[in-house]
């Protein structure tokens, strides 16, 4: 990757303390759910907010866990009776962008969604295994769910502004999370929007409404919003799939930029694209995790036939 140059960002709170360590996980299917996964699978489902993320567990995860932002080791999860992923593992570097690949359907939009429990949404969803972030079960009943969104940042495959204002749209969070003077507030909504270079583009419009910005500036608009309540990981989910090339290569420079703060993962079908702005990839195929290695062995050298017939595009 190209050399990166620090974003002036607002400073990230200090994290909850993660609790719980019964990692116990309630079976949340409907009536009417297919054969559940093996005993020890956890749903989706967030209960009621307490003051920690988790549960703890081994001192060996713990560990890994100060080396990795996040950590799967043999993680699994299901729809119903349909199995999305086959025992994951893998460990998601700090302040690196990880790039996911792979065809349609192989479960790289599905485990990015399980890092900040976007799955809870889905009724039938489960999961079993290992899923940590700092080294404590995101999965645990116990888990906020608040607090761990606002750690674990999403930016959708479509940009998607409150029908706000600019200014609204970045400060909405910081409300909901911390207790600041609007002097504060307007100083972090400036860093904000600095940091996802978009300030110079609309400071003279902070008060217009953002569904008037053009789609890459609602795509940056979205990631100062998530980057405002001050998160430690950023997920992409194909930030640039809607995008213009100008404004695609605006987001991909923004990325190169914000992984100096921040860890980052991106999903992304574009080859180029990965091989761009990522540190290291993962290549899945069938909801297996087929090879994760430095980007340029991926691309250059890898270790497995299906990856080389992949990333040189032979079938996908």
């Amino acid at each position: 990757m190209n050399s990166r140059t620090p974003p002036n960002t607002a400073p990230s709170s200090t994290p909850a303390s993660l609790g719980d360590p019964t990692h116990t996980h309630p079976d949340m299917s409907t009536p009417n759910a297919q054969p559940q996964p093996p005993s020890g699978a956890s749903s989706g489902v967030s209960g009621a907010r307490v003051p920690s993320l988790g549960a703890a567990v081994s001192h060996h995860e713990r560990a890994r866990a100060r080396e990795s932002a996040i950590v799967a080791k043999e993680f699994s999860s299901w729809y119903g009776a349909f199995q999305a992923l086959h025992s994951l593992s893998i460990d998601i570097p700090l302040r690196e962008v990880t790039a996911f690949i792979g065809p349609s359907g192989c479960g790289k939009s599905t485990f990015l969604r399980w890092m900040n429990r976007m799955n809870d949404t889905i009724p039938t969803a489960k999961a079993a295994g290992l899923l940590t972030l700092g080294g404590r079960d995101i999965l645990a009943q116990t888990v906020d769910v608040v607090e761990l969104r606002r750690r674990v940042g999403m930016v959708f495959q479509k940009p998607n502004p409150f029908p706000k204002s600019i200014y609204d749209n970045v400060a909405y969070g910081a409300r909901l999370h911390r207790n600041m003077s609007r002097g504060d507030l307007d100083d972090l909504v400036e860093q904000a929007l600095r940091a996802a270079a978009l300030w110079n583009e609309v400071k003279d419009r902070l008060r217009a409404s953002a569904l008037g910005l053009s789609g890459g500036q609602q795509q940056r608009l979205c990631i100062a919003r998530a980057i405002a309540v001050g998160p430690e990981v950023l997920l992409m989910d194909e930030p640039c799939s809607a995008l213009d090339p100008r404004s695609t290569a605006a987001i991909e420079e923004l990325i190169s930029h914000l992984a100096e703060e921040y860890t980052i993962v991106i999903v992304t079908h574009n080859m180029q694209q990965a091989a761009r702005v990522s540190d290291r990839t993962a290549f899945f195929f069938e909801g297996r995790l087929v090879e994760y290695d430095e980007t340029e062995t991926i691309f250059t050298r890898p270790a497995n036939k299906q990856t080389e017939d992949y990333v040189t595009g032979r079938f996908g």
